[in-house]
Parts: C-alpha cells; sequence; structure tokens
C-alpha cells in the first residue's frame, strides 16, 4: 500500500468519525437538562421574571427553605398560589413541576424526597399574592 492509498483511509476513517458524532449529538439533544425549550420566550419575558425577582427583595418575601430525610419544607410570608420547579442538572427526566396552593397558616409548601435522587438541584418558585408576583431561585443540595 502506498502512501497515497493510506491518505485516502485516513481521510475516510476521520469523515466516518465525524458523521458519526453529528448522529450522537443528534439523538442525545432531547436529554440535555441544561437546554431550554422555550429560550426566545424567556428572553422577551425578562423583564416580567426580574420584576417578579425584585418584588422577593423589596417585600423582605424570601421563602424559608427546610430539607429533611423524608421532605422539603418551604414556609413562605403570605398565602399564595405558586408553581414550583426542582430540576436536576444530571437528567431532565427527574425533574418535578408542581402548582397549587400554600397549607395551613404557617403558609407551607409540602415536597415528599422518598424518591429524589441525592446531588444538586435547581429550584424554582413562582407565586402570587396578594396581587403581586414572586419569583424565587436558588440552588439546593438534597
Amino acid at each position: 500500500m502506498n502512501w497515497g492509498t493510506k491518505i485516502v483511509l485516513g481521510m475516510v476513517a476521520f469523515m466516518l468519525f465525524i458523521i458519526a458524532m453529528v448522529i450522537y449529538m443528534f439523538n442525545v439533544h432531547g436529554n440535555d437538562a441544561l437546554v431550554e425549550e422555550d429560550y426566545y420566550e424567556k428572553g422577551i419575558n425578562y423583564n416580567q421574571e426580574y420584576n417578579a425577582k425584585q418584588q422577593v427583595i423589596d417585600d423582605k418575601a424570601e421563602p424559608i427553605i427546610t430539607v429533611n430525610e423524608n421532605q422539603i419544607i418551604i414556609q413562605l410570608k403570605d398565602s399564595a398560589t405558586y408553581e414550583l420547579k426542582l430540576m436536576r442538572p444530571a437528567s431532565a427526566k427527574d425533574d418535578i413541576r408542581i402548582k397549587g396552593t400554600t397549607i395551613g397558616q404557617a403558609n407551607l409548601i409540602l415536597l415528599d424526597r422518598k424518591h429524589q435522587h441525592t446531588g444538586l438541584w435547581f429550584l424554582e418558585l413562582k407565586w402570587n399574592s396578594n396581587q403581586k408576583a414572586y419569583l424565587f431561585k436558588k440552588n439546593i443540595t438534597l
């Protein structure tokens, strides 16, 4: 085999490698937990998100988050309707989304954590209370 044949075989092997990587990336695309599906919509609504975060600071309404072995307890300042997202960076299929209203006089949100994996989670809590919108984001470790 002469050197010209070796160069051609090397180029073919390299092109096959590139094609295999492209196919692999298209197959993995839907499983990436760090990519938002509605990226552009979130960019358009950024001012609303910023105002909701600022409302938490202005009203001193930061939730109190307690994590124990059996559950996650979130206490809000006032009664509210909420939307809670717990997102795991390792896998999007473990994400949790809950909507509801706070419980009792203590304005609690209770979340069972028996089947949740340990590690880092992104918590995003949106709630409406007294005709005001609030948004709180925090990284928590379970």
